[in-house]
């Protein structure tokens, strides 16, 4: 962990700039195009999947996906840009891994992508170090997608912080009952709908090309060969355990299927 001594131009959006940012990673991805992705802890198939497939998407045109660490729609957002393209913001010190669950996640965005804390390492996260996190979390994106989010769920927090900052809103297109936060916000017009991710993709960044290099989800696009368990376990042997407590894959048969 070191103490960040640039300025970042993204956090001029907040109200009060940060006094002290750690970080441990790659800086040159602040140098990015990069999107915001936060939403439920606990959500559904389709918005795993979706949220999967745009992060992935953004991630092959090298734009950096920000989020925050969290289980679900965070963790499923770091994966799909792949650990080296992704910039996770933490509640907490940089040497404190929360949740636990995601532990290997964390240390692999430590390793190939960028960590960033308000917080010194040892420090453990509080109701109101969500609460900045979140708001780093939104000032750095170009915009702010929400995946999911109930009303009045911690991600609507990060909703108010985009609607200070003027930031763009768009939202994963939801059935009726499900998803209500991110429902609730466009009937009132304040966000925008995506209903198809290689058009809003192609709305936010006409010029962009692929990139060879990009890192995809190599473990998710393994699953998708519908690999039997064993074939899994034995070629990702810690990714298996921390995709299914997230939801992410299935057991059916003794194969594996991606939910």
């Amino acid at each position: 962990m070191a103490l960040l001594d640039q300025h970042i131009k993204e956090f001029q959006d907040m109200k009060t700039y940060p006094k002290e940012l750690f970080y441990d990673g790659n800086l040159s991805l602040l140098n990015k195009e990069k999107i915001s992705i936060v939403g439920s802890r606990k959500p559904t198939k389709y918005s795993r999947l979706q949220t999967q497939n745009l992060s992935s998407k953004l991630s092959k045109i090298d734009v950096c996906v920000v989020s925050g660490g969290a289980m679900g729609i965070d963790a499923i957002a770091h994966k799909g840009a792949g650990s080296s393209n992704t910039i996770s913001i933490l509640p907490c010190g940089i040497d404190v891994r929360y949740p636990a669950v995601n532990k290997n996640l964390l240390d692999d965005i430590q390793k190939n992508g960028l960590l960033l804390s308000q917080f010194k390492n040892g420090a453990s996260s509080r109701a109101y170090t969500f609460v900045l996190r979140n708001e780093l979390v939104v000032a750095l994106g170009k915009v702010l997608v929400v995946g999911e989010a109930d009303i009045d769920s911690g991600t609507m927090r990060s909703v108010e912080f985009a609607l200070k900052m003027r930031k763009d809103i768009y939202v994963l297109a939801q059935r009726i009952g499900e998803s209500n936060g991110t429902n609730k916000l466009l009937s009132e017009g304040k966000a925008k709908a995506i209903y198809d991710i290689d058009e809003f993709v192609g709305s936010l960044f006409p010029h962009a090309k692929v990139n060879p290099d990009a890192v995809s989800d190599e473990f998710m696009e393994f699953c998708k060969t519908n690999p039997t368990y064993d074939e899994v376990l034995a070629k990702f042997p810690t990714r298996v355990f921390e995709a299914e407590l997230n939801g992410e894959i299935e057991l059916v048969n003794g194969k594996v299927l991606v939910k």
